[in-house]
């Protein structure tokens, strides 16, 4: 990264920045469509249990995927301080930390997958299918944790292409795995929506092993020198990792989880409805890819800016950010209206699903205009260090306003299954207001104070 003077080099910058990152996340996004669609041309109950199983392990992915993550913001602004030898330190203890979030995940999986499930009214291909996705994957826990840290130390120094290309090279791993285990190809067995599991658990070890190498062996990174001294747990890192991380992880899994908790109380639904509202939020998931990029490239970007006390650039490119949001937001709105039946038959070929997925994605739309207001905000909070402001708004737009109102307009009136997703736009339309208001007080906040006095 380098020091810039003037609003197009600032926009320049976050483009060299953002680009990569966006690659990156629509690449990851992408191994989940395929095993999606995948899933859904193997059978309608194959689609329902992937759904099922992704619906319990994305929240817990992404949620503690985001406690890692707060590695960005800490090494961003190491080196805006000039501090560069501190670097090679929060990582190790950041991949010890993952490790051990790692082992704790897949202990309580162990204990609480089976419960989850029988308590749900699945049909019984559903129930097996989704359970034993969740198994295979659990295969890539660790080496996905392991994975996300070195990504955070990549991005942090600004070589957001670097991850962009480590993903690439996955994805036609992950779906040509897909596509041999979930159809029966090359002599393998025919496994459904359960192939999709071993496919994803396998790219994620690809990931994990090739970023290793590039971090140890490829300049800048070799500089930092992670891995030439290996340092023993420090306990105290850790509470300041946490302390820093579990609130960025707590947000992202309260708006996750809440999208998780909806498909499954729609498990009351036909199988159809939940194959179709999967599909719909498959998608919608995809297009979040481009609000979730400049978030993180937000992140990086004023956590550099601030680091240096350069306050005004850090302010100047949240609004870069969140006025891009605001315009791409409109043409994937455009795109979802005028192209729905073609994206709805990517998922199906089934009439019936198609013409639910078609109702699903009117509303994908409103979704979209407010995570282009709401997800860059919370980026450029991280930047700042500011985070837990972000998690008590997730809690109550999502939980205490979203959810509630989804289930009242599905269950009381004649909504049905789209009750929850009026509920949830709404929640995210409170979210949106939250944050705006959060971050014009913290930007007042550091123009009035000194930085040593005033971060977080």
């Amino acid at each position: 990264m380098r020091i810039t003077v003037n609003l197009k080099q600032k926009y320049a910058q976050f483009i060299k920045i953002l680009i990569p990152i966006l690659v990156t996340q629509i690449t990851m996004s992408l191994m989940t469509f395929f095993d999606t669609m995948m899933s859904g041309h193997a059978s309608p109950a194959d689609l329902a249990g992937v759904a099922i199983g992704s619906s319990l392990w994305v929240p817990v992915q992404t949620g503690l995927s985001g406690i890692l993550m707060g590695l960005i913001p800490v090494v961003s602004q190491l080196i805006g301080a000039g501090q560069k030898h501190k670097v090679g330190y929060h990582v190790i203890q950041a991949l010890w930390l993952s490790a051990a979030i790692a082992i704790a995940v897949a202990v309580i999986g162990a204990f609480v997958v089976s419960p989850l499930l029988n308590g749900m009214n699945l049909e019984p291909k559903v129930h097996h299918i989704a359970l034993y996705f969740l198994v295979a994957i659990s295969a890539g826990i660790l080496p996905l944790f392991g994975y996300i840290v070195i990504r955070s130390f990549i991005d942090a120094l600004g070589q957001t292409k670097v991850s962009m290309i480590i993903t690439l090279i996955s994805l036609p791993l992950n779906v040509g795995a897909g596509y041999v285990l979930i159809f029966g190809k090359l002599g393998f067995p025919k496994l459904g929506g359960i192939g999709s599991g071993i496919a994803t658990a396998f790219a994620y070890w690809c990931i994990f092993l090739i970023s290793v190498l590039i971090a140890h062996k490829a300049e800048p990174f070799a500089s930092y020198g992670v891995f030439r001294k290996w340092y023993g747990v420090s306990l105290a890192k850790w509470k300041e990792l946490l302390k820093l991380g579990v609130p960025i992880g707590l947000a992202i899994f309260f708006e996750t989880a809440v999208f998780a908790a909806v498909t499954l109380l729609m498990s009351r639904f036909d199988t159809l409805t939940i194959a179709a509202h999967q599909a719909a939020l498959n998608f919608a998931s995809t297009l979040y890819m481009i609000p979730l990029s400049i978030c993180m490239a937000l992140t990086i970007l004023v956590g550099y800016e601030t680091g240096a006390s350069r306050l005004k650039d850090a302010k100047q490119y949240s609004y870069i950010g969140i006025g891009t949001a605001a315009v791409l937001s409109v043409v994937t709105a455009l795109i979802i209206m005028l192209f729905r039946q073609n994206v709805a038959q990517i998922y199906s070929s089934e009439q019936e699903v198609v013409q639910l997925i078609m109702h699903f994605l009117i509303y994908a739309v409103f979704f979209q205009l407010s995570d282009a207001i709401a997800t860059p905000i919370q980026g450029a909070l991280r930047g700042y260090k500011d985070v837990n402001p972000a998690f008590w708004i997730t809690l109550l737009a999502f939980w205490i306003i979203g959810l509630p109102l989804g289930h009242v307009l599905s269950n009381y009136t004649n909504q049905g299954a789209y009750g929850y997703w009026i509920g949830l736009i709404s929640g995210l339309a409170v979210a949106a207001l939250l944050l705006v208001w959060r971050l014009i007080f913290i930007q007042r906040k550091f123009t009035r104070k000194p930085l040593e006095q005033s971060a977080e």
